[in-house]
């Protein structure tokens, strides 16, 4: 096992446990004041994440930045009456980086603007919880885990998984040999993906859209890209793996105590949505690790599935039992005629954890359950099978140099340039 993915991964369920109902007093005995926090990007996520270190008791959200200003008023005047203080409201991340009482910033914008602006807030001193995917190319994300390591600060990547209570148990159930070894491993999340108009238009007037593309293209504006739905864009979010199905790719690579990939290969495509969305309704990618290979799908059209109860989990087929597990419940399955299945159902908010884990780890100064390099691996993972399903060939990684193997047009993939007069973070190729 990578050690430390184990390390990370067994000290944030550890401290995570206990986080959210002790934080208040151990941060109270270590610091004087709340510490004071900036979110950048409170459209959605950012104040999900807000909210969730308010509920600590031990921090103030001072100031607020969003491209849209409708966003920017109404999350002001809900922290507002979530503290009792109004924050200061910018436009700029810039402008909200000068803020002078800042300690430590929240990053919860589309992961096309998560390196600058982590790379920023590093520059300015602060600690950091940054939204997933780590970024949006691998070369990105390289880059941000150089700069992690300049800076000294604390820095935690949002892979609430690592906190939930079902795969916590999962991993020790695992690692105690119970299910034997495990020989292969799937993952994927079906569901109905909605969809708004794809037709191009005008932005709301509220929406500055050129500072929202920001490095990336500036394609035309409609609802099917704009808020919330450009997850399903190609140019921001990348897909339903990289949005989403990244989750369950993290939880299950640190279970297994996996790193990078060796090959990937995805395939699939536009089958039911063409023409509403640019990334694959229908995907299976095959991850291999030196553990076991792990096997991605998803199915996003709207299919009736066959079995609903599974079909946003984690399966680990191991030589003594099959293990699945989801948010909420996990279950034993044994091998052999007639046995019966045990589920476990432990209960916890894994994202308040994560957040308060977070917190622990800005005022401790020890590392957070998700470091750096740990987050560029699942990052970069699933952005190799979307740059294999792209070129429609198998991807090699080779790990020591960070490099694809044997492969010029995929190995292009690995950095998008940045529209001018923005400047990619990463120096190399």
């Amino acid at each position: 096992m990578n050690p430390v993915s184990r390390r990370h991964f067994l000290q944030g369920a550890t401290a995570g446990a206990v986080a959210l109902t002790q934080l208040p007093s151990v941060l109270g005995a270590a610091a004087e004041g709340k510490l004071k926090v900036g979110v950048i990007g409170c459209g959605w996520y950012g104040m999900v994440d807000a909210k969730a270190a308010l509920k600590t008791g031990e921090v103030e959200v001072t100031a607020l930045c969003d491209v849209d200003s409708e966003h920017l008023e109404k999350s002001a005047t809900e922290i507002e009456k979530l503290q009792g203080k109004r924050p200061q409201t910018y436009k700029l991340y810039t402008d909200l980086l000068q803020q002078p009482d800042l300690q430590a910033a929240i990053i919860g914008t589309p992961p096309h603007w998560h390196a600058l602006q982590l790379i920023a807030a590093l520059g300015r001193g602060l600690d950091v919880y940054c939204e997933k995917p780590m970024s949006y190319d691998v070369r990105e994300g390289r880059a941000m885990v150089e700069a992690v390591k300049k800076s000294g600060r604390i820095v935690q990547f949002g892979f609430q998984r690592r906190q939930c209570p079902t795969f916590r148990a999962v991993r020790e159930h695992l690692r105690a040999g119970h299910a034997g070894r495990i020989v292969c491993a799937e993952a994927n999340i079906h569901f109905t993906a909605g969809t708004a108009d794809p037709t191009p238009q005008a932005p709301p007037p509220s929406l500055d859209w050129d500072l929202w593309s920001g490095p990336g293209p500036k394609i035309p504006y409609s609802p099917q890209v704009g808020h919330m739905n450009w997850r399903l864009e190609k140019t921001s979010g990348q897909g339903h793996l990289v949005d989403w199905g990244i989750h369950l790719i993290d939880a299950a690579r640190v279970i297994l105590g996996e790193g990078m990939p060796t090959t990937v290969t995805a395939t699939g495509g536009l089958y039911a949505l063409e023409g509403k969305i640019t990334t694959p309704d229908v995907l299976t990618a095959h991850f291999e690790f030196p553990t076991c290979p792990l096997t991605w799908r998803h199915r996003i059209w709207g299919a009736e599935e066959y079995t609903p109860d599974i079909s946003n989990g984690v399966l680990f087929y191991g030589e003594k039992q099959t293990i699945f597990v989801t948010d909420d419940r996990w279950e034993i399955i044994p091998r052999g005629r007639g046995k019966e299945r045990q589920v476990q159902k432990p209960t916890g908010d894994a994202g308040a954890l994560h957040m308060a884990d977070f917190l622990q780890a800005v005022r401790t100064r020890q590392a957070p359950a998700c470091v750096a390099e740990d987050a560029y691996a699942s990052t970069a993972g699933v952005k190799l099978a979307m740059i294999s399903y792209e070129t429609g060939a198998k991807v090699a990684w080779n790990a020591a140099k960070e490099q694809i193997e044997g492969n010029p047009a995929a190995s292009a993939l690995l950095k998008r340039d940045y529209r001018a007069p923005y400047r990619h973070p990463f120096a190399g190729a």
